[in-house]
């Protein structure tokens, strides 16, 4: 069993936990369920921001514990002020070390829109993700077929929550549908974790003109921004890059700043 496989397998056991924990009812209460979502589409075409979807986690699979020091509201309140145009907050505990309440914690605080990053793959956590203050969803077009990605994709439409589909291949992109906003194209595979920036490059020209663009994982340089911009990627995640620094918010201004002094 490959790690995703392990992911997955652990997220079928825990959701129902969840669900017993906090019913939907209970999600309905939460005040993230009935706030204005903020559109993730207008802040990564906002000219006045720069296009990076910064990420808050705090370890990962393949690199373990990036960093057990900074706290949420340091870190996400220092990407918004350094230009980010949007967060993005692991909120798996055993496999990122994340939580619900880190999410909670980041929508109190900032005012640009927050992807929830995590493997959703239940309505439950699609409605968790409202209620927690979620402006944006991933769907991992690995873990689901056509037909469920577009059943999870609808329901979060239908509350207003925005949805990247995330892709590894040309096959995968068949699997958007007319729900999804943005196709994030994942660099690191994440059946053995290995990644390369040209599975952006050579998907960018196949990807249709409906969809917003963004590059995930692996970039770690200027250059590799302007260069995925050159091919039509319209924003970029970035998270490890900035996390396995002491100060990841002061990490980020000087990455934005070099954007900035070199366009």
């Amino acid at each position: 069993m490959n790690t995703l496989e392990r992911i997955v397998a652990a997220k079928r056991k825990e959701v129902p936990v969840r669900m017993e924990e906090s019913p939907v009812r209970s999600l309905e209460r939460m005040p993230g369920f009935t706030r204005n979502t903020i559109p993730l589409t207008l802040a990564l075409l906002n000219p006045e921001r720069t296009g990076i979807i910064a990420e808050f986690k705090r370890k990962s699979p393949s690199k373990g514990v990036l960093n057990n020091y900074a706290t949420i509201e340091e870190v996400t309140t220092g990407y918004f002020r350094a230009g980010a145009s949007a967060l993005s907050i692991l909120t798996d505990a055993e496999f990122f070390g994340g939580s619900s309440e880190d999410l909670i914690r980041a929508r109190n605080i900032n005012p640009i829109p927050i992807l929830r990053k995590d493997f959703i793959i239940d309505e439950y956590q699609v409605l968790e993700s409202k209620a927690m203050g979620a402006d944006a969803i991933l769907l991992i077009a690995a873990l689901m077929d056509k037909h469920r990605i577009k059943q999870l994709a609808a329901l979060a439409r239908s509350l207003h929550l925005q949805v990247i589909l995330e892709v590894h291949d040309a096959a995968e992109l068949a699997l958007a549908n007319e729900h999804v906003s943005v196709i994030g194209v994942n660099n690191r595979d994440l059946r053995d974790f290995s990644v390369d920036i040209n599975r952006s490059i050579e998907l960018a020209p196949l990807i249709a003109l409906d969809f917003l663009k963004i590059s995930e994982s692996g970039i770690h340089s200027v250059l590799a921004v302007k260069q995925l911009r050159s091919v039509g990627f319209d924003g970029f995640l970035i998270g490890e890059h900035f996390m396995k620094e002491v100060d990841p918010a002061t990490a980020f201004s000087e990455f934005v700043k070099q954007i900035i002094q070199n366009p």
